[in-house]
């Protein structure tokens, strides 16, 4: 008898709620794939109380998995851990699961910013460690309820180390939860476009504590998004990180559709007065403009500002 394939979604905040949710509902009775959210506090009382509540443009579903733990050591090794916790508790999250994690665990995080996997391997040598990234409106909007709006909910992933059978099983998992997966040929790239997209956004709707729709229905703060936008795209280049032609008014136009009230999750942070991913989504782009020899006067302003922010908070 084979055990069964065992998926850990760590993190059940509005990434990890959406596509943890989707593989638990799937998968509740499967004989072949077990899924196990892992969270904290109030958040792992409220789903193993209730289930999580999971709202969809589609309507309501409530969704328990096989497992809601808040000590990933006490799992057992897991086939796969899809990481979706804040990048600033990246580190601790990923010694927290080294009990659950061998030669054969894949690691897929889906966090905000371009060097997950990087720091991933400092930590956890051993395992199969795989790139992604998510475009998805979903937030976390009480223990235990994700609400998803919007129409963009897209996952890719992929690895140039990977193995292409895992790679592929993995995939077909997504897909059969009716998840929106993606299996990219050139990850990095498609990491780095998600960048492009989501690092400006997050800085200027923080800075300016607008909406998307604010920012793109006014001149000022338009060009203030391009000269991101443009200074992110110099970095890309000098990493000789080749993007898809016109990515900076494909961007544009991509941001421009969002629903007016539309924010990112890093000025929905600083609105509720918690922590923000200022390092990785601002102050990252500053580090590799200056290794990279890339001016980012942009970026270097509204850090400041930013800084400011957080100091009151």
């Amino acid at each position: 008898m084979t055990s069964k394939f065992k998926i850990a979604i760590f993190g059940l905040g509005g990434v990890g709620g959406y596509f943890g949710g989707k593989l638990a509902a799937n998968f509740s009775n499967s004989k072949d794939t077990e899924i196990i959210f892992i969270a904290r506090g109030k958040n792992e009382k409220a789903i193993k109380s209730n289930g999580l509540k999971l709202v969809t443009s589609q309507g309501e579903q409530i969704i328990h998995p096989a497992i809601v733990t808040s000590r990933p050591g006490r799992m057992g090794f897991v086939d796969l851990v899809i990481c979706c916790v804040k990048s600033y508790d990246l580190e601790t999250s990923i010694e927290s699961l080294k009990p659950c994690v061998n030669d054969n665990t894949i690691i897929l995080p889906l966090l905000n910013g371009v060097d997950a996997t990087e720091r991933i391997e400092k930590i956890v040598s051993q395992a199969e460690v795989w790139e992604g990234c998510v475009y998805i409106i979903s937030r976390l909007i009480a223990p235990g309820i994700v609400k998803e709006s919007g129409s963009i909910n897209v996952l890719y992933f992929g690895s140039e180390q990977g193995t292409k059978e895992k790679l592929e099983h993995v995939e077909t998992l997504f897909k059969s939860a009716g998840i929106n997966a993606h299996l990219s040929d050139n990850i990095l790239r498609t990491l780095w476009e998600k960048f492009l997209f989501i690092s400006p956004l997050a800085t200027l709707t923080s800075y300016l504590d607008l909406c998307v729709g604010d920012i793109v229905r006014n001149k000022q703060h338009k060009e203030l998004l391009l000269n991101l936008l443009n200074e992110i795209k110099k970095i890309a280049d000098a990493k000789k990180i080749s993007l898809s032609e016109n990515i900076i008014q494909k961007t544009l136009d991509k941001i421009s559709s969002l629903p007016y009230e539309t924010t990112s999750s890093m000025h929905s942070d600083f609105q509720r007065g918690n922590k923000a991913e200022v390092n990785s989504l601002t102050a990252y782009a500053i580090e590799l403009g200056r290794e990279l020899s890339v001016p980012t006067p942009y970026y270097e302003k509204l850090l400041v500002g930013l800084k400011e922010k957080l100091v009151r908070l």
